[in-house]
């Protein structure tokens, strides 16, 4: 699945993989090891000192990686700090910035003038349009499923279709992503790739504490809640996604907000910061902000970021729709084969095209129907359900098929009566490809949403 799109052009990523830019867990051992396997990494640089940022792009570079992010958020720190942050980065000649929480235009055209790719991560269309505007290059739409800092209040399978629709910049999908299945929904649902924070946050090259990993390796689906009891350091009304606690169980205590819980050297780390636990930091871990996406279930062991990458890249691999049937269109004494299309009255490029387009409107409009209904009720489950990875991956399978010809857009008509649409569509159009491309996948494909046969395609 080394996919080619404008997102992989920009970053100079061979996969469409994102490491999210974790404050504290992704350093640059994380982020190295998710760029040797093919995808792209951020430093989680949140008010952290310029020192620290030189140092961990001097690891980066020492290791080989040119092409990788720094992740800051200007909202959440203080002016002189930010300052200083931006001159380190241009300085450095970073190639990438991701920027989050609250827009800030002139920081957005001050990095796109020293040459740096800008992107902004968003929560709801109007943020979207708004980052874009200002000069952002991709946009990550996030759902509210996300871990950590979650700005929108809406499902990533309803923001991310809004968000690729209302923006002609490549987005990336975010929000409680943890498997192949994830980026393949994202992709059928127009994302050009996804980012990944949760599932490596448990890789052995994460900075976060051992703690922290085992918790995340113990949750099960669900075990995830948004509160903003963790606020200390960032402005209010900043809701956070955490592992449920003892801390999390009995609502706000404000008369507790000045106790300390934990340090991390000189630092005192206080109950309620959105410090979450790191290998420098000691204290009582549990206290502190659990961060975990809402496809943390997913997660059973700390493992090599390499091999987490690798088992997504599994997962949501398709396959090319196949470039030959096997089946022989004539015998060798018949020269019907060699006439074009439209003498046969086989469709031409440009038709195959417009009607695999339609198809996947039809597709788009189950997978869309699909998701609703499998959307977990209290918000606290992942963000795609299972049931949606079968279509997903044929939507993606025959996405290139239909180079520039558009996707019609069509309105919510359910499940049952967007099946029927792409039966019926199929059963008028395969018959007259007459064997030829991509006829033994689309036949293949109206035996499954007939219910007449499996539902995978099969891959080579």
């Amino acid at each position: 699945m080394t996919v080619k799109n404008r997102a992989c052009a920009l970053l100079g990523c061979a996969r469409p993989i994102v490491l999210a830019g974790m404050g504290g867990p992704s350093r640059a051992e994380l982020v190295a090891a998710v760029t040797r396997a093919g995808g792209f990494g951020f430093l989680g640089m949140v008010r952290e000192p310029p020192e620290l940022i030189s140092a961990e792009v001097e690891k980066l570079r020492a290791a080989g990686c040119e092409r990788f992010g720094v992740n800051i958020i200007p909202a959440a720190t203080d002016p002189g700090l930010l300052d200083a942050q931006i001159e380190t980065i241009i300085a450095l000649g970073v190639p990438v910035v991701c920027l989050f929480w609250d827009l800030d235009p002139a920081v957005v055209a001050r990095l796109r003038a020293a040459g740096i790719i800008v992107i902004y991560q968003v929560g709801s269309v109007d943020e979207a349009l708004a980052a874009e505007r200002a000069g952002a290059q991709i946009i990550i739409a996030q759902g509210c499923e996300a871990g950590g800092h979650v700005r929108g209040t809406t499902p990533l399978h309803v923001l991310l279709p809004q968000v690729v629709d209302a923006v002609t910049v490549p987005v990336l999908a975010a929000g409680g992503l943890a498997t192949g299945g994830d980026l393949l929904i994202a992709q059928a649902l127009g994302a050009e790739g996804a980012v990944f924070g949760t599932a490596f946050l448990a890789a052995s090259e994460s900075f976060a504490h051992s703690h922290h990993k085992q918790r995340l390796v113990e949750a099960r689906p669900g075990d995830t809640l948004l509160t903003e009891m963790f606020h200390i350091n960032w402005p209010p009304g900043a809701p956070v996604r955490v592992l449920a606690s003892a801390v999390t169980e009995g609502g706000p205590r404000p008369a507790e907000a000045s106790r300390v819980i934990g340090a991390e050297g000189t630092r005192p780390i206080y109950l309620f910061s959105t410090d979450s636990p790191l290998q420098s930091m000691t204290g009582d871990f549990e206290s502190m902000a659990l961060y975990a996406g809402t496809g943390v279930g997913s997660i059973d062991a700390v493992r090599p970021a390499a091999e987490i990458l690798l088992e997504i890249v599994v997962g949501a691999a398709t396959g090319p729709v196949s470039p030959d049937t096997g089946i022989e269109q004539s015998s060798p004494a018949c020269y019907a084969h060699e006439m074009g299309g439209a003498y046969m009255g086989q469709p031409e490029p440009d038709e195959v095209a417009a009607e695999i387009a339609a198809l996947l409107a039809d597709l788009k409009a189950m997978l869309a129907a699909s998701l609703a209904d499998g959307a977990s009720k209290d918000g606290n489950g992942p963000p795609f359900s299972r049931d949606g990875d079968a279509l997903a991956r044929w939507i993606v399978r025959l996405a290139p098929v239909t180079g520039d010809a558009p996707i019609p857009r069509r309105a919510a008509i359910g499940m049952d009566a967007a099946r029927r649409a792409a039966v019926d569509r199929l059963g008028l159009f395969v018959p007259r490809l007459f064997n030829a491309p991509p006829a033994a996948d689309l036949a293949v494909l109206r035996r499954w949403l007939a219910m007449e046969e499996a539902p995978e395609p099969v891959l080579p």
